[in-house]
């Protein structure tokens, strides 16, 4: 059978039983191809990336075990921005007036008599300084210890942490001092020792950290920095800061429960975080 053509133009015969095309400008019995540029009956398909079409992932960038050691502004901001702060208020230690360090550093003590005035203000800025400066055990171990724990738990948490043990023993090794004061055992200067430093929260932090390492990290991690700190005690070269320190490691220890629900949890989670 044969279509006829409009009048002046020459039909073209079209073979039985082959379809017929209503698309002007394709050629009858020819499926997927362009009118135009593009067709009803053409089908692009999408190009896959031969690492993705193999069925294997892009390898991500990872940080350095090192590195992870350290803190940084986007994965431990508390830790860092902490530092940061000791950082500056050690320059000013080192290179600051000696009356005017000496000042400031009394004027933040954490004895008995500021405690009795304005605990907030010297509890807080107390911890602003470093006893020992930059290079001292417990501002090394600051660093190293908040930011495995803040990696752990969070920066939130990880501040509730090191501000419980060092509102707590200092409270611990103050309130003491000012009754054996009242009691006549101690003399009245001892209402103003001066006492500053980050050494019970990192004592704290330290105690809280060791309950979600493994075993056969956490046995070294507390009998090495228990060690140290009992033989500064029989030492007896500050007795009262040694004590400070124990009882913020007992401190830190008694919040394994708690640090142990929140590790791999965010803060505001009802549950622990499936992946």
């Amino acid at each position: 059978m044969e279509r006829t053509a409009p009048a002046g133009k020459t039909a073209t015969p079209t073979p039985t039983g082959a379809p017929v095309s209503d698309v002007p400008g394709l050629l009858d019995g020819m499926p997927r191809q362009r009118a135009g540029g593009s067709g009803p009956c053409e089908t692009v398909a999408p190009r896959v990336p031969e690492r993705v079409a193999a069925g294997k992932p892009r390898p991500r960038l990872r940080t350095p075990r090192l590195w992870r050691l350290l803190p940084t502004p986007t994965d431990t901001p508390f830790t860092f921005g902490y530092a940061t702060v000791l950082c500056v208020t050690s320059l000013i230690s080192a290179y600051a007036d000696p009356a005017l360090v000496h000042a400031l550093l009394q004027g933040f003590s954490t004895d008995v008599a500021h405690l009795v005035r304005t605990p907030e203000l010297v509890l807080v800025g107390s911890a602003l300084w470093l006893a020992g400066g930059v290079a001292s055990p417990f501002a090394i171990a600051f660093v190293l210890v908040l930011t495995a724990l803040e990696r752990r738990i969070g920066g939130l948490r990880t501040a509730g942490v090191f501000l419980l043990g060092h509102v707590l023993a200092t409270l611990a090794t103050e309130v003491p001092v000012g009754l054996a004061v009242l009691a006549g055992q101690l003399p009245g200067s001892s209402l103003h020792r001066l006492d500053y430093g980050v050494s019970f929260g990192v004592a704290a932090g330290t105690g809280a950290l060791a309950g979600l390492l493994p075993p056969w990290l956490r046995v070294p991690l507390l009998a090495a920095f228990g060690g140290m700190l009992l033989q500064d005690l029989l030492a007896f070269t500050d007795p009262m800061t040694n004590w400070g320190h124990l009882i913020a490691l007992a401190i830190g220890v008694a919040t394994w429960p708690v640090v142990r629900r929140w590790q791999g949890r965010p803060a505001g989670s009802p549950g622990p975080v499936r992946g």
